[in-house]
C-alpha cells in the first residue's frame, strides 16, 4: 500500500527538517510490541503501538503483521500514517529489529517513510551468530532479512539498554530513552504497549515488562 501523496510530503518535511530543529527535546513517540503467539501459529500477529505525550498514554493503535513475514516495516508505515496521532508523533520505538517471529522491520525504510527517528531497543544483547544461523538455515528469505539487521548496525549501549538507530544521534537518543525510563528500564511506551498486547491476546498481561 503506498503512502497517501499528503502523507508522504509531510513525511519527507519532517525528514528534511533543519538541525535546530532536529535537536529540540523529544515529548511525543510511539512504542511497538507484539503480541504473544502459539509456536505453531503461522497466520498474523498483532502488533500494538502504545502513544506517549511526555509521561501521558495518548493513544493506542495497532496493525498485523505475518508470523515470520516480510511485511513489518509496510504495516508499522501504513498504520502511523494512517493514524490521527501522526502529525504529532516525533519518534519510533520498536521492542527488537523483529515481530512476529522473523518479521524483520527494515528501519531505514520506516524512517525515511515516516520522516521519524527509529530506535531498536532490547534488554539484553541477542545472540546475533544464532540469530544469522536461523535466518540462513531455516526462515524463507533468510538472507534479505539479516541483511536488514546488518544494515541497521550494531547494538549500542545507553541507557542500560542495547540501542539500534536510524535518523538520531547518540545523544539524542540516550536522551531521550532515559526520560522514558519511568517505572523500569524499559521505556514507558514499550513496557505499556507489551503489557496491552499481552493482555488483549491472552487475557491478561503475564511476563514482565
Amino acid at each position: 500500500m503506498a503512502i497517501p501523496s499528503d502523507k508522504r510530503s509531510r513525511a519527507q518535511a519532517r525528514a528534511e527538517v533543519e538541525p535546530s530543529r532536529r535537536g529540540r527535546r523529544i515529548s511525543h513517540v510511539v512504542g511497538f510490541d507484539d503480541a504473544p503467539f502459539e509456536h505453531s501459529h503461522r497466520g498474523d500477529v498483532l502488533v500494538v503501538g502504545a502513544v506517549f505525550a511526555g509521561n501521558r498514554l495518548d493513544g493506542v493503535i495497532s496493525t498485523k503483521v505475518r508470523r515470520d513475514g516480510a511485511n513489518a516495516a509496510q504495516r508499522l508505515i501504513d498504520c502511523l500514517t494512517g493514524s490521527k496521532y501522526f502529525d504529532q508523533l516525533q519518534a519510533i520505538l520498536l521492542q527488537g529489529i523483529a515481530f512476529a517471529g522473523f518479521n524483520v522491520v527494515d528501519l531505514q525504510r520506516l524512517h525515511e517513510a515516516t520522516g521519524l527517528p527509529v530506535l531498536v531497543v532490547a534488554r539484553y544483547a541477542p545472540d546475533l551468530p544464532a540469530i544469522r544461523k536461523a535466518l540462513l538455515e531455516q526462515v524463507p528469505g533468510g538472507a534479505r532479512k539479516w541483511r536488514l539487521i546488518e544494515a541497521a548496525g550494531p547494538m549500542e549501549t545507553m541507557a542500560a539498554l542495547y540501542v539500534q538507530r536510524c535518523g538520531i544521534t547518540p545523544e539524542n537518543a540516550a536522551r531521550l530513552l532515559t526520560s522514558l525510563q519511568q517505572n523500569s528500564q524499559l521505556p514507558e511506551p514499550l513496557r505499556v504497549a507489551h503489557m496491552i498486547a499481552g493482555g488483549v491476546t491472552t487475557g491478561e498481561s503475564r511476563h514482565r515488562a
